[in-house]
């Protein structure tokens, strides 16, 4: 049976509030549809009021919910349940003083190297981290809440697409380690400085860093110099990757293979060689920016890199699958779960280094936020298409318009208004040997059309 993680009265202490019957919780939940017995249910009010559900819970096996107006289960009363829930995660953090907490941020990479630094923790003890992309004001304190007490090491994924988001959300998981993988040009239409504030946004994740903390960056991005001025100015120690000299981790080889690369890097003045799963090009990147968290959170170097010599490509980042069609197979490289112009060129990089049978071919949905630049960011892409060498393009949506329109008569596979129509066209284009890459924001659903090629495996093997 699961641990207790709250009981009634513990929630009660934590939040201020009122015990409305006794109760002991083993998860926390937001969530009605995805609620497991035993979970508190905290009933938040959002475009739905979460105490509609707080009875379906209850039938579902919830032990018991937080609410701010009465109901008739097991509960917690408080004044407002989004508060109670922040002050649940601050006790949750409180009364487990051992943990080591790591927060990583950044405009690409942040989720699978959040992922990543995980599988480095599970491996090392017991271990906590945020599930999903819950990295936002409703995410992190719910994360922080899941925290069983005999946690030791812990990692939580911090978003943002405004200034001013990350202070409150570092301030609650009081980092001992914070990461920024990268800054670019993400989420722009919310910066009218444009990147530079994106930088200063990103940089807010030195906020509730512990005294004498580790801020891990990246020294190869145009913004090293500023992020590294404003974590110095919070206190912290400064340790860098990058592919310059100068650095804590340098990586000076990157060979990437069918299934996975492998790397060379010097990190603090010693040289490494260890295998990834990854083939990104930005992989060789991350596994420095991995193996130096780990670090900062007391995983041994052999316990690192064996966790990332097992650490698997997620799916609709990087994700890879064997589609049977007749005459053979083609390859589907999944990245359709997000892009912006840092991702999408390194995408393009990664696959115009592979070796192929066949074509390679990508399928390329809106990138989304941009500001008023965004058509240009998109036509811009021809000349990384080009670069790597790139046999067709498929696009889709309202921005793919313009680089439709920048690509040469021979690189066209085919365009149209959204990915659901875009979708059989890309299909019907399939061949043995090919390999097909499809990337796009989430918003502009590049995800159907990876759904649509996957699905041509069953009628292959049929």
């Amino acid at each position: 049976m699961s641990s207790v993680l709250w009981t009634a009265d513990e929630i009660a202490a934590a939040t201020g509030g009122q015990v409305l019957g006794e109760f002991e919780a083993t998860g926390v939940s937001i969530d009605s549809r995805s609620i497991e017995p035993g979970d508190l249910f905290v009933a938040l009010t959002g475009a739905r009021d979460g105490h509609e559900f707080v009875v379906q819970t209850a039938d579902k096996g919830a032990a018991g919910a937080l609410i701010s107006k009465p109901v008739a289960v097991p509960a917690v009363l408080v004044e407002d349940t989004f508060r109670g829930l922040e002050r649940l995660g601050v006790a949750a953090r409180e009364r487990a003083p051992q943990v080591r907490r790591g927060a990583v941020t950044g405009s690409v990479g942040k989720t699978s190297v959040t992922r990543a630094v995980e599988a480095g923790l599970r491996r090392a003890g017991k271990a906590h981290a945020s599930v999903k992309s819950y990295n936002n004001h409703i995410g992190v304190p719910l994360t922080l809440a899941r925290m069983p007490r005999d946690t030791q090491r812990a990692v939580f994924e911090v978003g943002m697409n405004h200034a001013d988001e990350i202070v409150p959300l570092s301030n609650f998981i009081r980092p001992h380690a914070v990461a920024i993988t990268t800054v670019g040009p993400v989420h722009l239409e919310n910066f009218a400085d444009g990147e530079e504030g994106v930088a200063r946004a990103k940089a807010e994740i030195f906020a509730g860093l512990e005294p004498n903390g580790v801020a891990v960056l990246n020294a190869d991005n145009p913004w090293f110099a500023l992020l590294k001025a404003e974590a110095e100015k919070a206190g912290a120690q400064v340790w860098s990757f990058g592919t310059g000299e100068g650095v804590t981790a340098q990586l000076t080889v990157f060979a990437a293979g069918v299934h996975g690369a492998q790397i060379t890097a010097i990190v603090r003045g010693e040289t490494i060689h260890f295998p990834i799963l990854q083939t990104g090009v930005h992989w060789g990147l991350n596994s420095l920016c991995v193996l130096l968290m780990l670090e900062a959170l007391d995983v041994d170097r052999d316990t690192a890199l064996a966790a990332l010599a097992e650490f698997e490509p997620i799916e609709g980042r990087g994700a890879e699958r064997t589609v049977h069609v007749p005459g053979g197979t083609f390859t589907l490289v999944d990245e359709s779960y997000n892009a912006n112009p840092v991702s999408m060129q390194a995408a393009l990089a990664t696959l115009g280094a592979r070796k192929v049978a066949g074509r390679r071919i990508v399928v390329l949905t809106d990138m989304l936020e941009l500001g008023p630049q965004a058509a240009r960011f998109h036509g811009d892409l021809a000349t990384p298409i080009a670069a790597a060498d790139i046999d067709l393009v498929f696009c889709a949506g309202p921005l793919m318009k313009s680089l439709w329109e920048a690509l040469p008569p021979t690189r066209r596979g085919g365009y149209a208004e959204n990915a659901a129509e875009l979708a059989p066209q890309v299909a019907s284009a399939m061949r043995a040997g090919d390999v097909v890459m499809v990337k796009g924001s989430n918003g502009s659903k590049a995800g159907v059309v990876a759904s649509a090629l996957g699905a041509l495996d069953l009628q292959g093997q049929g």
